[in-house]
């Protein structure tokens, strides 16, 4: 169908529409691509070709996906005739919505054109902008900015700066509608909208070469650059940026505008520092630290910012901290910095855990002392901070420090200066007494006692959701599937209530859950999507061929371990989601009943009463990992052995067998090092893991497929695994009381995560140290991958499961320091990392633990042929946890070190924990506390 006519004449598009910097493009006769527009001149016919209105013909061209052709249809439409387009644009955009994912190409065309349709038939700005601003309308095409423009030729210029400030308002929708934003504002004449989202478009439409020019020609630039420096997400473009010498800079290209009195000098510095005093993530104070070393405070500026450097060089981050520092040290040098706020900068700085902030400021504060000695009396107590720190190197720097000046102090402060001693390392103490005659100690007031933690007892689990309006608030919870007991609580619950009153459960899921995508094949082809396979088996909305694949699959998820684990899990839910609200699932066997995943087992002997009296024959999957959940150690099972059996059911037979099976499942592994075996000349870990799982007969004969990588279906070889790990919450539940098999099962995601630099993966290694069963070179090796990773969350999760180990009485510490001390020598767990988690694990009370660990590590690293790099920052954590718990004995090259000549950390150290374990001290028994 040819379009009619359309109306001749230009528009004019400012510079935000272009893309390319040109200040604006004239458009006449033609579209953006260079097209002849349909209908240059005459006029509009209200009725077109075939006797189709015009409402008719631009609906067509709409539905076509034609949205070049809609500004010249719309232009003849009077106000009644574009109520009328409008009332069937929405019907449109509705129909369209509701497509499958197939139309996906086609949706989109139309949306394109119903964006540009919708914004000339509203005649409200409101109406107007949450049109344009729709999510699913929304365009990134720069010439739908241009068809937009073209149908809102003719409005008032209020009602332009309406919508421009009601589309700038919505973050998501101004950064992408940046340059029709802009384009409104130009024509309307209108402010500025400085916002978060059009402050976004605005930095991003800005980088290049140009960027210094751009920002020189741009009016609003003063505004816009205000905005962008108090924002609590800085810009990427000024997150990012390159050095100086790039010249997209930001920083540099402002310190010109600075220059060149378009900035005011004064508001940029006074928002640079209003951003560094908020702080945040290093990436949004990047730019704001870069612009004050640049556009320098001047002595003035500086001077009336004294508590605010104060406060950043405390409190803020280390290159926050860092620039705050030089600032006031130049202070300082001026003589601009009185004692009392140096001695209150010295105490917060000396506080922080950066080692080289706190040197340098014990050089800053040892000048200040030299230039004027009587600021002794302040200073030297804010220098005793030093005397608690971690580094014994830093600790006897602040001590002569204190020696040095402490004769200009009265007796008060040398009072108080003896009592913070008693913080000094031993190694140091000799040298306080000395100095004052008498320290206090801290430590003192009888032997040394170790401190772990209590011992976690395992919580009963909640009862399932009682009812249909419980069950649904569970399910939409955020986090749910974060949460492996809300989720086995939910999943139990949905399977009761459907169960009882399938119909009412069914209508709460209609109504609560977006299900129209659920009816489609793709939706599950590669995930249950937790829960929800289940709410679309209780629906009818899977296909039953999926359905049985699902509950088939085993093998195919077998190529490696975290895809078995998940497997099981994925194994229940296809089975839940067949028989959920049938006469064959009534409820779970496998619920959990205590928080560590267990099942208890006469728990579990009454569920089979109640499936017997039931006339119900257990689902494979649920019984196959009620049989992996259930305790089978201590009184309960055997007296839950002799209640199975006398059930006299199959299911009970299997239970009792079940019960009297020591080690039902049984895995063993194997690592080869670097240095020597079969695949030394490989660098990652996970390629030099061998997993290697029992053969049990009774698994791989009656357990369902997923499970049947238990009974020895997997191939002992090395498991490199190449999935991305999402979700790690299910892992722990599937073998809560064979902790061993477990532990082998998450090494390789371990030893990938760790390798990787990834985060979170080190989750299972909490509910691993709760689990039930035994404890063998798998579950060493897991916290020692665990105490080697990049972030520090992580550590602290291997950190929390030694000690609970070592609570319960499960921890070898000789075994985890032989599997740490090949992996620090071949460099896949750093030194300062395993320093830095020993030394947090050690913070808690448990000195004693640690060295014990560290008493097998280091033996090996001393006699390394290659010396290892930073073994200094492990050795000063052995010897402090030496000199706290009075061990005593040798370790194999520590004299040879000792002995050694220079001053290095790693000579000193070794002096250190040489001296303290040859002096020794009683010790009494373990306490837990």
């Amino acid at each position: 169908m040819a379009a009619p006519t359309g109306m001749t004449g230009a528009i004019e598009v400012g510079n935000g529409m272009t893309g390319d910097g040109v200040d604006g493009v004239t458009v006449s006769g033609m579209d953006v691509d260079g097209d002849v527009v349909a209908g240059a001149d005459g006029a509009r016919d209200a009725e077109g070709p075939g006797g189709a209105t015009a409402v008719d013909v631009l609906l067509d061209a709409v539905r076509a996906g034609r949205a070049k052709e809609v500004p010249a249809l719309l232009a003849p439409l009077d106000a009644a005739a574009r109520r009328t387009a409008l009332t069937r644009l929405k019907a449109l955009r509705s129909e369209v919505r509701s497509w499958e994912w197939r139309r996906w190409d086609e949706a989109s065309r139309i949306r394109r054109a119903l964006h540009v349709a919708g914004a000339g038939c509203h005649p409200g700005a409101a109406a107007a902008a949450t049109w344009l601003g729709g999510r699913d309308l929304l365009s990134w095409r720069r010439e739908d900015g241009f068809l937009v423009l073209k149908v809102l030729e003719g409005r008032d210029a209020e009602w332009l700066a309406d919508v421009a400030g009601r589309l700038a308002a919505r973050p998501a929708v101004a950064e992408s509608c940046y340059g029709l934003i802009h384009a409104l504002v130009e024509r309307s004449g209108c402010a500025v909208p400085a916002t978060d989202g059009y402050v976004l478009g605005w930095t991003r439409s800005l980088t290049g070469k140009q960027l210094l020019e751009r920002l020189r020609a741009d009016p609003h630039t003063p505004v816009l650059v205000a905005h962008a420096l108090a924002m609590p997400e800085t810009p990427e473009p000024l997150a990012w940026s390159g050095g100086p010498d790039d010249p997209a800079h930001w920083p540099t290209a402002l310190s010109v505008l600075v220059a060149e009195g378009v900035l005011d000098r004064a508001r940029v510095v006074d928002l640079a520092v209003s951003r560094l005093l908020r702080g945040g993530r290093p990436r949004n104070l990047r730019c704001a630290t870069e612009l004050l070393r640049i556009v320098a405070p001047d002595a003035a500026e500086r001077r009336e910012r004294v508590a605010d450097w104060v406060a950043m060089a405390s409190d803020g981050p280390g290159p926050v901290a860092g620039y705050a520092q030089e600032v006031l040290a130049g202070l300082a040098a001026e003589g601009a910095l009185s004692a009392g706020v140096l001695a209150e900068m010295t105490g917060g700085v000396l506080f922080r855990t950066e080692k080289k902030l706190v040197r340098s400021q014990l050089t800053l504060v040892g000048k200040a002392l030299a230039r004027e000695p009587g600021a002794a009396g302040e200073l030297l107590p804010a220098l005793a901070e030093a005397f608690g720190h971690e580094d014994t190197v830093i600790q006897e720097r602040a001590l002569k420090l204190v020696a040095r000046h402490v004769g200009a102090v009265d007796a008060a402060v040398r009072s108080e200066l003896a009592e913070r001693a008693g913080l000094l390392s031993p190694v140091h103490r000799e040298a306080a007494v000395a100095l004052f005659g008498e320290v206090s100690d801290e430590g003192a007031g009888g032997p040394y006692e170790e401190i772990l933690p209590p011992v976690p007892a395992p919580e009963p689990v909640a009862a399932p959701p009682s009812t249909v309006e419980e069950l649904v608030e569970e399910l939409l919870v955020k986090g749910l599937d974060r949460d492996a007991e809300r989720f086995e609580r939910a999943l139990d619950g949905l399977v009761r209530l459907a169960h009882r009153d399938r119909a009412a459960v069914e209508e709460a899921v209609r109504e609560a859950f977006p299900t129209g995508s659920w009816k489609y094949e793709h939706y599950f082809a590669h995930s249950t999507r937790d829960v929800r396979v289940v709410l679309a088996g209780l629906l009818g909305l899977v296909s039953e061929s999926r359905i049985a694949k699902g509950r088939a699959a085993g093998r195919q998820r077998s190529d490696c371990f975290h895809e078995a684990l998940t497997g099981v899990t994925d194994a229940r839910l296809w089975e839940a989601a067949d028989l959920v609200g049938t006469d064959a699932l009534p409820f779970l066997l496998a619920s959990p009943t205590l928080g560590s995943g267990q099942v208890e087992p006469l728990v579990l002997v009454e569920r089979l009463r109640e499936y017997r009296d039931a006339g119900v024959e257990p689902a494979p999957a649920d019984f196959a990992q009620a049989l992996l959940r259930v305790g089978r150690t201590g009184a309960p099972a055997a007296r839950a052995a002799e209640e199975a059996a006398a059930l006299r059911t199959a299911a009970g037979s299997r239970l009792a067998a079940w019960l009297g099976t020591a080690e039902p499942v049984d895995a063993r592994v194997r690592f080869f090092r670097r240095d020597g075996g079969r695949t030394s000349d490989k660098y990652w870990l996970t390629d030099r893991i061998v997993v290697e799982v029992a053969e049990q007969r009774t698994v791989r004969k009656e357990f369902p497929a997923a499970f049947r990588w238990l009974g020895g279906e997997l191939y002992a070889t090395p498991r490199r695994c190449r999935h991305w790990i999402t979700d790690r919450t299910h892992w722990t539940g599937v073998l809560p009381m064979d902790r061993e098999t477990l532990a082998a099962a998450v090494l390789p995601s371990l030893a990938n995560g760790m390798e990787s630099d990834q985060e979170g993966a080190t989750e299972p290694l909490t509910a691993l140290a709760e689990a039930d069963g035994p404890v063998g070179r798998a579950v060493a090796l897991a916290l020692a991958l665990g105490l080697g990773f990049l972030d520090a969350d992580d550590r602290l999760r291997a950190v929390d499961a030694l000690l609970v180990l070592a609570a319960r009485g499960d921890l070898d510490a000789g075994a985890l320091g032989a599997e740490l001390s090949w992996l620090v020598a071949e460099g896949s767990v750093k030194p300062n990392r395993l320093a830095d988690a020993l030394r947090t694990a050690a913070a808690t009370g448990a000195y004693g633990t640690v060295w014990a660990v560290l008493s097998t590590v280091l033996p090996e690293l001393l006699g390394a042929v290659r010396p290892v790099r930073g073994l200094g920052e492990v050795l000063a954590v052995a010897a402090d946890c030496v000199e706290r718990c009075g061990a005593v004995g040798e370790v194999a090259g520590l004299d040879a070190v000792a002995s050694g000549r220079g001053a290095s950390q790693f000579v000193v150290q070794a002096r250190r924990l040489l001296g303290a374990l040859r002096q020794g001290a009683d010790q009494t028994s373990t306490e837990t506390v």
